[in-house]
């Protein structure tokens, strides 16, 4: 990984258990990682090496590194996703593979909660009537102000969307979810009720985006499921942008008859001219609920861990099935 990215998600006393754990190979004489060492450079380490630790900025683990590397038997990445570097030839080769997505989930779940929460007193409608107009009471018309007897729907039980589901128990709202993957008894064991897809848009005042990216789910959220949502209703999307039809997103919030909050957008960043990052109903953020500042030391604590298990020939606690590549983020 990237120097940058080894100094935020590995701190000194991560630094020590990996010490404790293993034998570090691939860092200059200052303790970090020469990224930008040649292959040949590095040829005696990756010999050498059982275990690749990745994070943010890993070079692509091709057939040419595994040939390199034939004692590796695990990649711990201290990060999300691995699809954009592990290659398909790392699990040909029975290679384990293990990500920090659920420690990266923990902040985005946060993220969504708090959303919720002022998308239900629409905050952020309130903080430009409030800045234009210097009124001190609610924007007059405003549709939901809070949260109590609410309905929100989850569209996606990933990591993410269980743990939101899990934190919207503190509030007084229904909680329906949609997802292939889920039963309604399962369902019913995380604290909601499932429903199908058109049933959650058209029934929840306020649904927060947790599905994985695929080709499969490219403009899941289509204009005909935001247009049955009831009026003055509110999407949230803390996933990706491509999940959700912009161009009907935009129609929608421009006519203030939806409201969004979003961190994910299509394209990212939006163009400058884009009506929603002037829409006084839609809130844009940069992409930043997942891990950010001293979060990311989480992700660096996930990856040390699974390390000092598999140094005590114990499993994995976050492995990654092959089988699993085509639902998963």
């Amino acid at each position: 990984m990237p120097v940058d990215t080894w100094s935020e998600v590995i701190t000194p006393a991560a630094r020590h258990r990996l010490e404790d754990a293993a034998d570090l190979l691939g860092l200059d004489p200052g303790g970090r990682p020469r990224l930008e060492a040649s292959f040949d450079e590095v040829g005696d380490e990756l010999a050498a090496a059982e275990v690749l630790l990745t994070g943010w900025g890993c070079p692509r683990i091709t057939v040419d590194v595994l040939d390199a590397a034939p004692k590796v038997r695990a990649i711990v990445h201290a990060a999300g996703t691995i699809k954009t570097f592990v290659d398909p030839a790392v699990f040909e080769r029975g290679i384990e593979v293990s990500s920090a997505a659920a420690a990266n989930a923990i902040p985005v779940a946060e993220f969504t909660l708090a959303a919720i929460v002022l998308a239900g007193k629409r905050a952020f409608r309130h903080r430009e009537w409030f800045r234009d107009s210097g009124v001190k009471r609610p924007l007059p018309g405003a549709p939901i102000l809070g949260t109590l007897g609410t309905t929100v729907g989850v569209l996606g039980a990933s990591r993410i969307g269980r743990l939101v589901i899990a934190r919207l128990r503190s509030l007084d709202v229904e909680v329906l979810v949609s997802d292939p993957y889920l039963s309604p008894a399962e369902a019913a064991e995380l604290g909601a009720r499932w429903c199908d897809l058109p049933t959650l848009f058209s029934a929840s005042d306020i649904v927060t985006v947790h599905a994985p990216l695929l080709p499969e789910t490219h403009g899941l959220v289509s204009a005909e499921l935001l247009s049955s949502m009831p009026d003055g209703a509110v999407l949230i999307n803390t996933a990706r942008g491509a999940l959700v039809d912009h161009a009907a997103l935009e129609r929608e919030c421009v006519s203030g008859r939806l409201d969004a909050v979003l961190d994910v957008t299509d394209p990212e960043p939006l163009p400058p001219e884009s009506p929603l990052l002037r829409a006084p109903n839609v809130f844009i953020t940069p992409h930043l609920a997942g891990a950010m500042g001293n979060e990311t030391t989480r992700l660096g604590e996930a990856a040390v861990a699974e390390i000092e298990r598999l140094a005590a020939d114990q499993p994995l606690a976050h492995g990654i099935n092959r089988a699993d590549l085509g639902r998963i983020a």
